[in-house]
Formats: structure tokens, sequence, C-alpha cells
């Protein structure tokens, strides 16, 4: 059992969780609150061309270097890390707010998504370090709901920023939050020593794994750069699509030979930490959930927008029960975690509602009522929500001390990369079924005539053909839910892989009296002349 003594007080773990709170609230709206100041962006630099970049270089850089961080959370106090972290990243929206062109404006979006990737994982590690490991659920599961609602909010928040004041204050509102939380994380924070840290400089630096992160980084840059430009710019079979995805390959599997090959404690991504059971179950668990939920929220309110008919807004609003679900449903799991004292039969049930919400609603049809829908939705986020920062616990349990950081910026990592990799593969099936499709119902339609925008149908689409297209173009989206059923199917074989550990929690009084009872009437009683030392 847990010794809670060594950790901060509740007052002090409280401060340092609202801190958190405030930085991820940062960093999620940094994801979304472009959303609505893109058009006045463009106008204002006339780089419509440059749209794509204004989102791909926060995230290639975001995820490229996670586990890079990782690393240096394992050798230095994670306060420090993540201040520097939260200083690269405020220092990149203030970039972002004084951007005199399109490129400036790019560069400070890689500025702040280097930020970000040591924000991202730090947030779990100073918990994991921070709060005792039952009550670990339910804190994470308040981060969680951050996200969760700044997500949802994101959009709404960059429009009114746009419309009433600037584009520009969408990256200034970050500095007075992000300003709180230095003051909070120097002032609450201990600075503790990593398992690494007592390494001297020159260690640490032979320790950081300089070979995998040139193998690494690249690697997945170029992998990104092939899901990005695959099936938009360029077409899949294309030679720059290929030649990514050869390059990626190379330096990844480079990259995993120099890992293999690495002294003990220097690698970047342990082999023993993907050969552990428990992680490989966990791997599964983490991606076929962040991928599963990204299809279904990227292209259900494309079918609300060309099926239904629905404006941008009328599709966002109705895609809430989806992002407030997981919300919800992150919290509770933490909770019942907590309370319950296992974390698999919980993955277990949420991989469960997941494959069950993500199956039903692959069967939507353009005559499914609105009722249906949001049902539907519901009974995905709930599966969603309920494990996806359970997850984040199992390192806690089932690693080595040393191995707990890495770990955590692994599945940190994976979630990011997972998502672009569903949604690469569900832009490829929703292309090529499509096409079917129209050749099928309506072989008179050109199909590049209805991919130019779910809701340029009606206007485009001659009226006696357009039930046809419709239903060709619902089929298309519910097949490519089928992507987001495998996801949700692969996090059920995840979880269902692994053991049934219990998460350390206190001993209850009686038990704490009774084994001190039994350790007394085992313990022999000392020599006399002991005792007599002992005396004196």
């Amino acid at each position: 059992m847990e010794d809670e003594s060594v950790y901060p007080s509740f007052r002090q773990s409280l401060l340092v969780t609202i801190s958190l709170c405030l930085t991820l609230l940062c960093v999620s709206l940094d994801e979304t609150v472009l959303a609505t100041a893109i058009p006045r962006i463009t106008d204002q630099f006339h780089s419509l061309n440059d749209v794509g970049w204004y989102g791909s270089s926060y995230l290639f850089v975001f995820t490229a270097t996670q586990m890079a961080w990782g690393k240096m959370y394992t050798m230095y106090p994670a306060k420090w890390v993540f201040l520097i972290g939260v200083a690269i990243f405020e220092i990149g929206s203030l970039v972002c707010g004084v951007s005199p062109s399109s490129g400036a404006l790019i560069a400070g979006r890689s500025i702040s998504g280097l930020g970000a990737g040591s924000i991202n994982a730090g947030a779990v590690v100073i918990v994991t370090n921070t709060i005792p490991v039952r009550k670990r659920p339910i804190y994470l599961g308040c981060l969680g709901c951050v996200h969760g609602l700044v997500s949802v909010s994101g959009p709404l928040i960059g429009g009114l920023l746009t419309d009433h004041a600037s584009w520009r204050w969408c990256f200034y509102l970050n500095l007075p939050i992000g300003a709180i939380t230095i003051l909070g994380i120097i002032f609450f924070l201990s600075a503790n020593q990593p398992p690494s840290g007592h390494l001297s400089w020159r260690e640490k630096l032979q320790s950081m794994d300089l070979l995998g992160s040139a193998f690494f980084i690249p690697g997945i840059v170029t992998l990104l750069l092939a899901l990005e430009w695959g099936g938009s710019q360029y077409a899949w079979d294309n030679w720059r699509i290929i030649l990514l995805f050869i390059l990626s390959a190379i330096l990844l599997i480079v990259f995993a030979g120099v890992q293999i090959r690495a002294p003990q404690g220097k690698a970047t991504l342990p082999p023993r930490l993907v050969s552990n059971r428990n992680i490989l179950g966990l791997i599964g668990y983490i991606v076929g959930n962040s991928g599963g939920l990204f299809v279904f929220v990227y292209y259900l309110p494309i079918w609300l927008q060309a099926i239904k008919g629905f404006s941008a807004s009328k599709s966002g609003l109705s895609i809430l029960p989806t992002q407030l679900g997981v919300v919800i449903a992150s919290l509770a799991g933490g909770v019942l975690v907590t309370f319950v004292g296992y974390y698999t039969p919980f993955l277990i049930i949420s991989s469960l509602m997941a494959v069950a919400g993500a199956g039903i609603l692959s069967s939507l049809h353009p005559s499914s009522s609105l009722a249906s829908i949001l049902g539907y939705q519901v009974v995905l986020s709930l599966g969603i929500g309920l494990g996806s920062q359970n997850a984040m616990v199992v390192p806690s349990v089932v690693c080595a001390p040393d191995d707990v950081v890495t770990a955590i910026a692994m599945l940190c990592f994976l979630q990011m990369l997972s998502s672009s990799v569903a949604l690469s593969i569900g832009q490829t099936v929703f292309h090529n079924r499509l096409v079917a499709n129209l050749h099928r119902s309506a072989p008179s339609v050109d199909p590049s005539l209805v991919e130019e925008g779910a809701t340029l149908l009606r206007d485009r689409v001659p009226s006696e053909l357009l039930p046809s297209v419709l239903g060709a173009y619902s089929k298309a989206v519910s097949q490519t839910f089928y992507v987001g059923v495998a996801m949700c199917a692969l996090s059920l074989l995840g979880s269902a892989s692994m053991q049934w550990k219990r998460v350390p929690g206190k001993k209850d009084a009686a038990e704490e009296e009774k084994e001190e009872e039994s350790r007394d009437s085992d313990t022999p009683a000392p020599p006399a002349t002991e005792e007599k030392t002992c005396k004196q």
C-alpha cells in the first residue's frame, strides 16, 4: 500500500492542479480557436494557400517532440521542464499575436507547438508526482474535462474575439493566463528530483538519446506530411507521398534499432516498455480510443451538413452530445476508479460502449431522426470518455518508477498520432467509396462536382438526381464510420488483454492494526545484553 504522507498537502495539490488546468485551457484553446478566425486571417494576409499550415505547423512540432520532452522529464525536475514548456508556448502565442505576415504566423504556431509538447505530457507527469495513485483518476478526469469543454467552446470564443476585437486576441488571450500559471507553478510546486536527477550534466547529455531523436523526429514529421498531403494536395500513389512514406519507414526502423542497442537507461523508448503486456494492451486502447473519436468528430458534421442540410453552426451544436459526453464520462470514470480501485473493467466497459455507439452511428441514413443521431452520440461519447483519462493511471501501477514518465509521454504522443492516422485512413475510404457509390447510383454525376463541398450538393446536383446522390454520399460517410468502428474494436482488444491490477490505496485502520499486531507477535525478544545497551 502507498504511503500518502510523502505527497503534498491537499491545498497545495489543488492549487497546482488549478494551474495545470489553466495551462491546458490555453493549449486546448490553441487547437480549436483558429477555426472561426482563419477567414479574417486569410483576408488580411491574402494567404488562402497557407490555411493548412496554420494547423499543421502546430500539430507536427507538437506531436514529433513529445517523446523528447518525455526524456527531459526523466532527468530534470518536472517543475522546471514544465515552466520552460509554458514559456516557449507563450512566446509562440506572442509571435502569432504580433505577426506581420502569414509566414510569421506559421513560425509562431510552430513555436507554440514545441511548448505544447512539453505541457501535454508534463501535466500528467506532475499529477503523477503530486497526487496519490488512488486519487489520480479524479484529478486526471478534471484535466480531461478542461480539454473537452474548451474543445467545444474554442470555435465560439474565436468567433467572438474575431468579431468584437481582432483575430490577434485569439493568441493574446494566452498571455495573462500563462502568467498566472507560471506564478502558480513557481510558488506551489516543489522541484523534486526525478530518478535520473542525480546524474552530472555530461551524463544527462549522453542520456538524452540525441541519436535516437535525430531519426525519430524527422521520421514522424515525414509521416505526418505524407498523411497531411496524401489524398488532398497529391494522390496517394504520387511519387512525393510514396517517397515520404519510404523515408518515414527507414527513419523509424533505424530509430528502433538505436533503441534496441542503447545502453540501459539511455533509450527514448526502452524496448522493455513496449514488451510489457499491460502497456502493449494500453497502446491498443489509446490508439483505438483517440482515433475512433476523431473519425466521428470530423465526419459526423460533414454528414449533417450534406445530408440533413444543416448549417455549420447547427451541425456544430448537433455534435455537442459527443463533446459533452466525453467530458462528463471522463470525470465520472475518474471517480469510479478511485472508489472501486480497478481500472481494467472500466476500460473494457468503455470500449464496449464505444464499439456499440460507433456501430449504431454507422447505420445512419438520410431519413434518420435528429433524436436518434443525438442518442447514438451519447452512447459513443460515454464509452470514449469513461476510460480516456483513466488510461493515464495505468503506467503508475504496472511500470517501474523509472519508466512511468516515459510511458506517459509515449501515450500522449500516440493519442496525437493515432488521430492523424485515423483521419487519413477515413479520408481515403470516404473518397474511394463516394466514387464507387456514385458510379452505381448516379453514373451521370461527376464525382469531382460532389467533392467540392458538403454544403454545395443541393446547388450543384440536378434535383431529379439529388436523392440518389444524397444516398451515395450518406453511404460513403457510413462506410467511413467503419474506420471508427474498427478503431474502437482495437481499443476493446487492447483493454481485454490487460491484467486486472488494483490501484494502490490507503489501508483501513483495522487492517493496519492487525498487521502491526502480527509483526509484534512474530518479532523475537531482544537479548538481555542488547536491552542493557539500549537502556544505557
